[in-house]
């Protein structure tokens, strides 16, 4: 995960100080505080401290001369700058190639093309921080080129505010090596016992914000404890175009997985929430919908075995829907009795409002 300062403000009292400190170890990599404080946050927290003076961990410098003078010196350094014109974007970049180990940008007005630029110029050379205030600029800057920036330092005293910025950051996972070390969602095969068409439904298409690739999808099911994995509409045919930003998910009374590991109804989606990528070796990111599109199409109810439970599903009876298997993925139209799904098999339970309650017990059929 990339790293999550923390500044402490001066004007805290000491025991706001103590409680912040202590909270914010939680979840930092860092603090940020005056040279005063230093010991206090070392005592209090265990973690990494930087601060303008005194013997910090990280040392803050606002020029370039500081910064070559604490590199000789053997320290580590965050070249520190409100970017407010052209040139400071050219002095951060300047600081990058003069050594320094971290390089953090506050902005004022302009906040996103001179983001944009800063990454260009500094990515692999210093470690990029910005100063963010809620989730929405972290989130933001975590995004912005894909890349993002390697870290936020958040500039308010509010725990709770920050711990949802943590939670942001634990799920963003735009680079490659992020999304190759995520935890993997465990899938399993279950082979496919009944296939019987039910008739016209309400169906949904869930569109995203993002580009799936071949062996992508969502998690959808009629029961939560047991998901199918259907593949988003990846594939080139000879009467459609490929949508690989969709997925058809299913009938409006479908469970699909969502970040956090919570599961919501396809009749819940809607615009700006967020469903949970998955490709068929367990991989996830989160992607934001763009639209929501519910037609009523004819459906076909698959119903499968796993580990000795009998789990099901509804799709639209059409070509262009297909589910994952372990190597590739299969039309609906082309399923039969013994064929090999992949699906996801949970421990029973009930949910409240998409959070599992192991302990409940609750029967779907």
């Amino acid at each position: 995960m990339r790293e999550l300062w923390v500044i402490i403000k001066p004007s805290l009292s000491r025991g706001e100080k103590d409680n912040l400190i202590r909270e914010a170890s939680k979840v930092s990599t860092t603090l940020v505080v005056e040279p005063e404080d230093i010991e206090l946050a070392r005592a209090l927290s265990g973690r990494m401290v930087a601060s303008r003076g005194g013997e910090p961990d990280i040392l803050m410098v606002e020029t370039i001369e500081d910064l070559v003078r604490a590199k000789e010196n053997g320290r580590t350094v965050c070249f520190t700058l409100t970017v407010k014109k052209r040139e400071d974007e050219e002095a951060i970049t300047e600081a990058s190639e003069s050594s320094a180990d971290y390089v953090m940008a506050r902005f004022k007005d302009w906040k996103v093309i001179p983001l944009e630029n800063l990454i260009a110029k500094v990515h692999g050379k210093s470690k990029l921080l910005t100063v963010a205030s809620d989730v929405e600029e972290s989130r933001l800057a975590l995004e912005t080129l894909e890349i993002g920036t390697d870290g936020i330092v958040v500039d308010i005293p509010d725990i709770e505010e920050i711990n949802r910025i943590y939670e942001v950051m634990r799920r963003v996972k735009t680079r490659p090596a992020e999304i190759e070390e995520a935890e993997r969602i465990e899938l399993k095969t279950a082979e496919v016992v009944e296939l019987k068409p039910i008739g016209s439904g309400a169906r949904v298409c869930i569109d995203t914000c993002d580009l799936m690739r071949e062996g992508e999808g969502l998690l959808v099911g009629c029961q939560s404890s047991g998901l199918f994995l259907v593949e988003a509409e990846v594939h080139k045919t000879p009467f459609v175009a490929p949508r690989p930003f969709r997925v058809n998910a299913g009938p409006v009374a479908l469970y699909t997985l969502t970040p956090g590991g919570k599961t919501k109804y396809l009749s819940e989606l809607k615009v700006g929430d967020e469903v949970l990528i998955v490709d068929r070796e367990g991989r996830s990111r989160p992607a934001t919908i763009c639209r929501v599109k519910i037609e009523w199409r004819p459906l076909l109810l698959i119903e499968a075995d796993c580990d000795g439970r009998r789990i099901k599903t509804v799709a639209q009876n059409a070509e262009t829907i297909r589910l994952m298997t372990e190597d590739g993925s299969i039309s609906v139209k082309e399923l039969s009795r013994g064929d090999k799904v992949l699906v996801r098999l949970e421990e029973e339970g009930g949910r409240h409002f998409g959070t599992l309650v192991k302990e409940e017990r609750v029967i779907e059929v």
